[in-house]
Formats: C-alpha cells, structure tokens, sequence
C-alpha cells in the first residue's frame, strides 16, 4: 500500500481571529471630557449656587453675596503596552500580526480606562484649594439591592435623585449595567405593559435608552462585599475624564531585542467625579 498520507498538507489561516472582549472604552463618550493637561495633577474649578436679596426698603445698601469657589482636584495616571515581535517569527509565519497588536493594544487601554472611570465614580473625590479635602460618594444617592436585580423602581428612584437636584433634563444621562441587569428589567415587567416593549427592544439592542437614561452595556462594573452590582447612574457633566494623551501608538525595530519589531501603546489619563448631585447608584442583585 502507497504511503500516500505522506504527501498531505497543514493549511493555516491567513488571519488572526480576535477572541472576544470588551473592545475598548465604552465609558469614555459618556463623560465630560478635557485634554491637554499637563502635570501630575489638575485641578477645576466650580461655583456653588447663591441666593439673591429681596429688597424691602427704596434705596437701601447693594447687598453684597459672597460667591462659593471650589475646586476639584484630578490625579494623572500612565499606562502603557507592549510587545515584541521576533524577526525570526516573522519569516515562519503566512501573516503580519502586527495590526492585530495594535488594535488589542487600543482595546487594553481603553479597558484600563472605564475601570478608572468606573473606580472614579465611587470613589473619594478631592476638593478644595489644594484638593486635600476627602469627598465620599453621596450615601443618599444609593439606592438599596433590596434582594432584587435592576427594576423599574429603581431608575424611577435614580430618575427623581437627579430632578430632586435640579439636574438640568437636557443633559445627557446615562447608566452603565452588566448584561444581567437588562435582562432583569424584562423579567420584572409584565407583557401587558406598557413599558414590556419598550424594555423589550432594549434588550434586542433595537433602542438605548428607557425612562431618559442611555444604557451603556459593561461588565466590568463593581459589586460590593455582598456581591451585589453596582450600577452608575449620572449626568455627563457629573464625571470627568482628563487627558494628559490620549491613546496613541509606535511600532519600532528594538536594535536591543535583536532588532526584533516592538508594537507600543500608551496613554495619560485622569478621572474624578465631579459633582455628587449627578451621580447615582443602583444596587442589584445578580
């Protein structure tokens, strides 16, 4: 019998598949957003709200109302990415990866960036002249797991938080939720409804938006030490996102790494919130 097998041939793709994954920021858009800072930190300033003086008596003394300055105070971060492309790899393999590695790099980045942004939300924002004064996050804007997902309820109670407020409803707001928290809504909301289709087409992707919010659909949202999820509502302005650089990429030959092809990304960012009336959480449970 031949030994005909010998003759047979390995075909390899021609292409570099990318295995899913959070294609960078999805945050990002959703915030107010300022660039060209330079420094480790920087700093904005605000006006407080003041009150006017009724005048009771004619040709009374102008009143003079003190204005109310703060500052908030945002701290730059470096990242970077990397990776080296042998020489050698090249001349075995049918593709050029290196366009693959800088579209995973963008992606990296910009993954790093909603965790900052989304840590930024929660966390301690600094105010003052210095920005040495500690700010937590607003207990009276959280709104309780209360042994259940995302539900109408809810985003009525976020919705009221912000009109409470006095947040301008001409300005964009939004929600970031895992995949579970849609999925919550339908099944909270009875088909003779009429929210049922609204909610429905939301979880077709058909619409993005219910009761005013623009859905932001990301996983890499918090949980708290119970392991409920921690859903971000706000108005644009109410989160910051500074830019020191913005995403930005290199591909150089390493005469150090035996002239091997180094795929570079970096970028400088920054992020706080930037007024506690603007921002809302919603806990739920998954």
């Amino acid at each position: 019998m031949s030994n005909i097998n010998t003759a047979a041939v390995k075909q390899f793709g021609s292409n570099i598949e990318m295995l899913v994954q959070q294609k960078g920021s999805k945050l990002r858009n959703a915030c107010r957003m300022e660039s060209g800072i330079v420094g480790e930190e920087a700093y904005f300033d605000q006006l407080a709200e003041t009150a006017a003086v009724a005048k009771t008596v004619r040709n009374s003394d102008t009143p003079l109302v003190k204005s109310d300055h703060r500052r908030r105070r945002v701290t730059m971060y470096d990242y970077e990415w990397a990776d080296l492309i042998d020489k050698e790899d090249q001349l075995k393999m049918l593709i050029d990866p290196q366009s693959a590695y800088v579209e995973n790099a963008a992606w990296a980045l910009g993954r790093s960036m909603d965790d900052l942004i989304i840590a930024a939300f929660s966390g301690t924002a600094y105010t003052g002249k210095a920005g040495g004064t500690s700010t937590t996050f607003t207990a009276a804007n959280q709104i309780a797991v209360a042994a259940s997902g995302l539900t109408i309820g809810k985003l009525i109670s976020a919705k009221e938080l912000l009109d409470a407020a006095d947040v301008d409803p001409q300005e964009e707001r939004y929600i970031a939720t895992t995949a579970a928290q849609v999925s919550d809504l339908l099944a909270t909301t009875e088909v003779k409804s009429s929210d049922y289709n609204t909610v429905k087409a939301l979880v077709q992707g058909q619409i993005d938006t219910f009761l005013g919010f623009k859905f932001i659909l990301c996983n890499r949202l918090a949980a708290d030490a119970a392991s409920s999820r921690i859903c971000p509502v706000w108005a644009k302005s109410g989160m910051l996102l500074a830019m020191a650089k913005d995403i930005t990429t290199r591909i150089d030959v390493r005469a150090d790494k035996s002239y091997a092809t180094q795929v570079y990304a970096s970028m400088g960012i920054g992020a706080t919130r930037m007024q506690e009336a603007k921002c809302v959480e919603i806990y739920c449970a998954e």
